[in-house]
């Protein structure tokens, strides 16, 4: 394997964004599946997967899941992570639903917080329900931290062993009412990691780009795509999401960080 490869995961869609705020957002599962397949095409290699109904409605549907993952994945080998967080307000049983699926991945944020005007919520007992459902079906996390405090939300609860020994963690930076994207909070938050353990950054709205090139020449991984920015540059809207996914391997091949392929982000993952 080339050395330290970078892992690109695309969030092609969220659940809180709507066509009034772009036109470009896919928001119909015909949509989403192109969309992840152009990102996987342009060079990511895992796919953090939300999906919507025919009337663009975020939904924690089984069966959409499915039909989605399906087509996804007849034309890619790549890592399906599904969101554990649904959309603000979502019970913890309906957020847990998809995982009976069995994805490669799934997320799971390590607290409760003040997201914009909305609360999102991941009490412990939340944090747990999720993490048993995870760990039952045998699939790898992605933690996500989204504040100081969840730094230390996840040393206990790596203690209590509520998470397989494998896992990785997304740092999201930027959203209101967490940290901010100054690189000083990413410094400081992937020190408190131990040697070894895989990172990645999401950096929302401004903060994408200049996080996501600080995180390729750190040594670290990214997250780019609609769920976390709609703006190619300031006042830009981005077409497509494999736009920004095109503009991070630029980045990285001029880093000299080659890009994983999706087997050798499963190597590097563990998965």
């Amino acid at each position: 394997m080339a050395a330290n490869p970078l892992i690109i995961t695309c969030a092609v869609v969220g659940a809180e964004l709507t066509k009034k705020d772009t036109p470009y957002l896919p928001v119909t599962p015909d949509r989403i599946v192109k969309s992840a397949q152009d990102a996987v095409n342009a060079g990511a290699s895992i796919i953090h997967l939300h999906v919507r109904n025919d009337q663009g409605k975020p939904t924690q549907n089984v069966d959409l899941f499915r039909d989605i993952t399906k087509q996804i994945k007849e034309n890619s080998n790549c890592i399906i992570q599904y969101s554990t967080g649904g959309a603000i307000g979502t019970q913890v049983g309906k957020r847990c639903a998809p995982l009976k699926l069995k994805p490669d991945m799934a997320s799971l944020s390590m607290g409760t917080m003040n997201f914009g005007q909305d609360i999102f919520e991941n009490s412990e007992d939340t944090i747990r329900t999720i993490s048993r459902a995870i760990k039952k079906q045998k699939i790898m996390p992605e933690l996500e931290i989204f504040d100081a405090g969840m730094m230390d939300n996840l040393t206990r609860f790596l203690k209590k062993k509520w998470f397989p020994k494998k896992f990785h963690v997304n740092f999201v930076l930027g959203v209101p009412g967490g940290m901010s994207g100054d690189l000083e909070n990413l410094i400081w938050l992937s020190n408190r990691l131990k040697p070894g353990q895989t990172w990645s950054v999401s950096g929302i709205g401004k903060y994408q780009l200049p996080l996501t090139t600080h995180a390729i020449a750190m040594g670290g991984h990214v997250r780019v795509g609609f769920e976390d920015n709609i703006f190619y540059r300031k006042g830009e809207l981005a077409s497509t999401n494999a736009r920004f996914v095109k503009r991070v391997k630029r980045i990285a091949i001029e880093l000299e960080r080659p890009i994983a392929t999706a087997q050798q982000a499963r190597e590097i993952l563990g998965i």
